[in-house]
Order: structure tokens, then sequence, then C-alpha cells
């Protein structure tokens, strides 16, 4: 493992099954997002608001099936941990900054929400890294 790598980040108490429960925690809640802003917003939100709402539960699911593979790839390499803790985060400042914005219209969260995006790219990088690496 890297040494600029905190160890407590990739060996704490089985993070496969951490990344496991959060993955499958986050694949639920985009479900109930989805279904929400299928059924609960149309009407209520501008065409173009559903649409980022939208967007938000699909990166979310993306990231929640991430999540099950960095589960599956941590118990190989642990280093792939971090790539986990990338896409979680992720989750939280993309999706959420556009979950926010699409229901308060809070526009400068538009600035933020690439952050989360970075965390997404960073996190995918790091787990090929660690699969790579071995």
């Amino acid at each position: 493992m890297p040494r600029w790598i905190p160890e407590r980040l990739c060996y704490g108490a089985a993070m496969d099954r951490t990344f496991l429960a959060l993955g499958a925690v986050l694949a639920g809640l985009a479900v109930a997002a989805g279904a929400f802003g299928a059924h609960g917003l149309r009407g209520r939100l501008a065409p173009e608001m559903l649409d980022v709402f939208e967007t938000a539960a699909r990166y979310q699911m993306y990231h929640a099936l991430g999540l099950l593979a960095v589960a599956w790839a941590v118990a190989r390499w642990p280093a792939a941990a971090v790539a986990g803790w990338c896409m979680l985060a992720g989750v939280v400042v993309f999706c959420g900054s556009l979950y926010v914005l699409s229901l308060t219209g809070m526009r400068w969260l538009g600035a933020v929400t690439p952050l989360g995006g970075l965390a997404f790219m960073a996190g995918w990088l790091l787990l090929a890294l660690a699969a790579w690496r071995g």
C-alpha cells in the first residue's frame, strides 16, 4: 500500500462490509429518490430542475454500484478503500448539491458540484490503480 494513504482508511474493521453496506444503502436511497422525482416532483418542479434531480439520482445509483465493486476489491487490494471514500464523497458533494439545487433553486451550488465530479473520477481511477498494482 502506498505510504501516502493513511492505514486506518484501508484496514479498518471489515472495510469490505462497510463499503457493501454503504453501497446497498445508497442504491436503495437512489431508487427512492428516483421514485420521488418521477411521482412526487413531476408538476412541482420546473422541467430543467426535475432533470437535475434525476441526474443526481442516476449518478447516486452508478456510484452505489461502484461502492459494491469497491467492497469486492478491498478484500483483495486494501488500497482500493481510498477509491470507496472518494466515491462516497462524490455522492455527498455531487448528488447532494444537485438535490439541494433542484429543490431550492440555490444556483450557487452549481459551483460546488464539479468538486463531487472530481471525487467520482478520482474514485474510479484509484480503483483501477489498486487493481493494476495488486
